[in-house]
């Protein structure tokens, strides 16, 4: 997530590219799978992941813990992240069953996946660029560590159309994705050797008109906690 991009060491990178090859060969051959045209990232996307029941259903569990989005990095990048969020309750048991889905689709055991999270974006509210792996210089690093390491890859779902703007641009990869409800976007955070890659770097537009509703789920090196 919100982090400065440097070179650190990074201790899970043997992890990481295990994880990588096992999604990798999964979404390969996945006939549903959508890879962008590009070499520089792994970045999938697979449409009606979600039904529109579905995507109902949590824009509800959504609006019912949203609360100011955060910063791991509060005073260096505060402005940046100006959506509304929270987590949704992962002991429902509609959240497990989409869980479940995820975890079967990429090959990622469960333990390791963050609680999905809900965002919502309202007019005039955005995120600006940034990456979801950690930045392992970062005050941070060492309570993330203890909670699971490193992020492998995101999921990340839409819920709703959008009036005007939302999209989630990946802003080295010449590659913008409009809301689409239920389409699935899924990126690799490292490269292949399991370093961290610059090129997801991305943006979620402001929403200029109308409302977006996303969940995103982080999935980590190591069982999460």
């Amino acid at each position: 997530m919100d982090v400065a991009l440097t070179d650190a060491p990074n201790p899970d990178r043997e992890a990481l590219v295990r994880i990588g090859n096992t999604v990798r060969a999964r979404l390969a051959a996945d006939p549903g799978a959508y890879r962008a045209p590009t070499e520089k990232a792994e970045l999938f996307a697979i449409k009606d992941f979600l039904t529109p029941d579905e995507c109902a259903r949590l824009v509800e569990m959504i609006d019912a813990v949203a609360r100011p989005s955060t910063l791991f990095e509060v005073e260096s990048l505060e402005g940046y992240r100006t959506s509304w969020s929270g987590d949704i309750e992962s002991s429902d048991t509609f959240v497990r069953m989409i869980e479940r889905r995820l975890s079967d689709l990429t090959g990622i055991d469960l333990p390791c996946g963050e609680a999905v999270q809900g965002q919502r974006y309202q007019p005039g509210q955005e995120y600006r660029e940034h990456c979801d792996w950690f930045d392992t210089n970062a005050a941070y690093w060492p309570d993330e560590v203890k909670r699971g390491g490193q992020r492998s890859w995101t999921a990340m779902a839409y819920l709703n159309e959008v009036e005007a703007g939302g999209e989630t641009e990946f802003l080295n990869l010449n590659f913008k994705v409009p809301p689409q409800p239920g389409v699935l976007l899924l990126w690799n955070n490292v490269t292949e050797d399991g370093t961290p890659n610059r090129h997801t770097i991305h943006y979620a537009r402001m929403v200029e008109r109308g409302v977006k509703y996303v969940i995103t789920k982080w999935f980590r090196t190591r069982p999460w906690s």
